[in-house]
């Protein structure tokens, strides 16, 4: 680890001679580049060179303890006791550091909320859940915009996906996606029973045109007439899209605009999306020791949280976190499952990771 950051040092200082380089300056893009590059190390090469000195404060200080004066002696082992947990601080922020990045944490997320097994109550849950969401979002003051739903007679969703503009979405609601069971009493019960749904999200960081393109000639495209439980809602054109993905077999349908461009549009956007995160899964199922760095197995079949209505309890069982503030949680109070959910994560990044000891020299 010492040797990692003594080469992140190295890379530091050459670029700053580089950026003092008229060449290099005259370059746009590729000074745009370097600018980067040398912002992004400023931070850890600061923190691995206070780490040095107080290290070698310590070795200093350390060397007191051979002198014959009681007194400094005394005061050396004071200094001494300071110094290491300075260093340990430090070591431990150096690792934080040094975790490495998702590249789509700051992008902003597609989130995809179905209906899974139970009927009518998944499909209420369903709404229930894109609303904790929402009112998550709007906690952040991140923009919910949505793309496509389709409602139910009961109030409920089959389906309903939404784009969330804000700056890290998806390092915040990545987490989120997988099976989300519920334990209620629905309203049509008579009998008092306690049903089980289910309800399944997906977080999918959103896709550049860069990063996933698209030939035309593998799409089909569909125009059709919009359907809904009714109102003026409904639109009475050929407004609605259906694109298939060839390739793939990837289908998109979009119905909420009115204008059949902008329902074509939208349909793209969760299409490359999707695309993106297909990848994304491809690569990480060749990588499988690196998946160690990941929540759970990622797998969407798998249960990641309960909702227990009747005990006001929500679970999550990645990490064997019980709260009973149901209440709260769905009003939008998510932070308290996602930030363990960040940290567990952390930790697993690090553990499988070499370490840095503060006692290292």
């Amino acid at each position: 680890m010492i040797e990692k950051l003594q080469g992140l040092s190295d890379r530091f200082e050459v670029l700053e001679r580089m950026l003092s380089d008229p060449e290099i300056i005259a370059d746009r893009s590729g000074y745009q580049k370097y600018t980067r590059e040398h912002a992004e190390l400023a931070p850890v090469v600061a923190a691995y060179r206070h780490y040095q000195e107080v290290r070698e404060e310590l070795e200093q200080t350390r060397a007191l303890l051979n002198d014959p004066d009681p007194a400094l002696k005394a005061m050396a082992r004071d200094e001494i006791q300071r110094l290491e947990a300075d260093a340990e601080d430090l070591a431990q922020n150096l690792q934080q550091m040094l975790i490495p990045k998702d590249p789509a944490d700051e992008k902003n997320v597609i989130l995809e909320v179905r209906a899974g097994t139970g009927g009518e109550e998944a499909a209420l849950f369903a709404a229930d859940l894109f609303r904790t969401y929402s009112r998550y979002a709007e906690n952040k003051r991140w923009k919910v915009e949505v793309m496509t739903h389709h409602p139910t007679g009961g109030g409920g969703f089959k389906e309903i996906i939404a784009m969330i503009t804000g700056h890290g979405a998806y390092r915040r609601l990545k987490f989120e996606s997988g099976t989300h069971r519920v334990q209620r009493v629905p309203v049509t019960e008579t009998q008092g029973r306690i049903h089980t749904s289910a309800v399944t999200v997906a977080v999918l960081p959103e896709a550049e045109d860069i990063e996933v393109q698209i030939d035309p000639k593998d799409l089909k495209v569909d125009v059709y007439r919009s359907t809904g439980p009714g109102g003026q809602s409904v639109n009475t054109t050929d407004s609605a899209v259906r694109i298939t993905h060839l390739p793939t077999g990837l289908v998109v349908t979009c119905q909420d605009e009115k204008s059949q461009h902008k329902n074509k549009a939208k349909a793209l956007k969760v299409l490359r999306a999707r695309l993106l995160d297909q990848m994304v899964h491809e690569q990480a199922a060749q990588r499988s020791e690196a998946r160690k760095l990941q929540v759970g197995t990622g797998d969407r079949s798998g249960r990641i949280r309960t909702y227990n209505f009747p005990q006001g309890r929500v679970t999550d069982h990645r990490i064997g976190l019980t709260l009973y503030k149901l209440d709260t949680v769905m009003e939008g109070a998510l932070d308290e499952i996602i930030e363990p959910l960040i940290a567990f994560h952390q930790a697993e990044a690090l553990q499988s990771g070499q370490g840095l000891d503060a006692a290292d020299a």
